[in-house]
């Protein structure tokens, strides 16, 4: 397990790097087949979402194990304190995750029976998770798609008010997504095989 620290308009320091690999170590614990980890701290300053005027810390950690991605993201004005939420909101998806991998290998076991060798979270967060339903597809949408460049696929999608747009992507040769970012500009979502 390697973990990669990244500041953006932030400097990680020797104390944050300690106190992120301390916090991220436990988690081969709980998921041996760990690979990398990626921690990325942005501090964001006077902007239209943080209107407070204070600095606010947006800690994003990503987890890739084995072919699966898990990923996390905290908004505070403590450092720390976005590291400690990011490791709790990664330790419960690695209990949903394993929970219902092993359900599905290991004959329907409840999330309590689980519980050793999993993240210690808390008494209510397991009942969350044992309540949790299995989410079903209720409706497949189906619909043509027109080659078209990123630019005419940005005005379609903004003359249809969307969040996102579906679109046949003729420099690539493939099915894109083109996306709203919160901070109002676009992403463009260009799919690899793995």
């Amino acid at each position: 397990m390697q973990l990669l620290l990244k500041g953006k308009n932030f400097v990680i320091s020797d104390r944050i790097r300690e106190y992120s690999e301390k916090k991220v170590s436990k988690l081969d614990r709980y998921l041996p087949d760990i690979g990398d980890i990626q921690l990325e701290i942005t501090q964001e300053k006077h902007s239209k979402k943080n209107k407070g005027g204070k600095t606010r810390n947006i800690v994003q950690m990503t987890v890739f194990s084995n072919g699966t991605i898990l990923r996390a993201e905290d908004r505070s004005d403590g450092v720390y304190t976005s590291i400690d939420a990011v490791v709790e909101k990664i330790h419960r998806q690695i209990a949903r995750f394993k929970g219902k991998r092993d359900n599905r290998w290991k004959g329907q076991k409840n999330y309590r029976d689980m519980q050793e060798g999993m993240p210690e979270l808390a008494e209510e967060v397991w009942e969350e998770l044992a309540e949790e339903q299995e989410r079903t597809i209720v409706r497949v949408k189906r619909f043509p798609v027109s080659p078209m460049s990123t630019e005419e696929a940005i005005e379609q999608m903004e003359l249809l008010d969307h969040d996102f747009f579906v679109f046949y992507n003729p420099d690539t040769g493939q099915i894109n997504v083109l996306y709203r970012r919160t901070d109002g500009d676009y992403g463009l979502i260009d799919p690899e095989l793995s």
